[in-house]
């Protein structure tokens, strides 16, 4: 069976945004989120007219790059979109790009656990934006329970290198406070996550 699936984008040369040394960012269409300030709306809407790629095809499209990331320790970078809604074209691209490649996620980790233990044995680290652990607010924000977010970081926490994981926390303005940011980030630490990012979200009125 062919493994194919949409892209919004492809962008090459990025540096010091997705994980180490220069890598492509690779976002997919789609995702069980709806954020009320998402950061790539192009994924919610229709797929018609968007480029479709086979784990080859992309393959073939990032190998233009294959000495910038073996000289800095780069790679591909799946976002999205949600790219753990693709786990099978994950493990296919790695099949493809062997080991040398550096593979990242960066993804919400609201996806079905077994997603997620797919891929762990074929990537080297995760971006995770956990918008808030607050469950009335990520609520509120994402349209979504943090149930299944929340069971999937334990599952990280148990068999992933925790210097592989790196967690961000946005101050989302009218949806959180500095005081949730810094609450958030306290229990991140108290669970054992070591790579915790906090930053603001810009938006169009704050």
């Amino acid at each position: 069976m062919t493994i194919e699936a949409p892209f919004i984008g492809v962008s090459r040369h990025r540096i010091g945004i997705d994980g180490d040394g220069v890598t492509t960012l690779a976002a997919f269409h789609g995702c069980p989120l709806h954020c009320h300030h998402c950061l790539n709306p192009k994924c919610l809407g229709p797929a018609d007219g968007l480029p479709v790629f086979t784990p080859e095809q992309l393959y073939e499209k990032t190998l233009i790059d294959q000495l910038y990331f073996l000289a800095t320790g780069g790679g591909v970078c799946f976002g999205g979109g949600e790219p753990l809604l693709r786990p099978d074209f994950i493990c296919r691209f790695r099949e493809l790009c062997g080991s040398a490649w550096q593979l990242t996620i960066e993804t919400s980790l609201n996806v079905p656990l077994e997603n997620l233990k797919a891929v762990l044995p074929v990537v080297n680290a995760l971006i995770v934006d956990i918008k808030d652990l607050h469950p009335d607010i990520y609520l509120r924000y994402t349209g979504m329970a943090i149930d299944q977010t929340l069971l999937n970081l334990k599952h990280l926490l148990e068999v992933f290198p925790r210097d592989s994981v790196v967690v961000r926390v946005p101050l989302i303005p009218g949806f959180n406070t500095t005081e949730d940011v810094d609450w958030n980030k306290q229990r991140l630490v108290d669970a054992g996550f070591t790579c915790i990012e906090t930053f603001r979200y810009r938006t169009l009125t704050k």
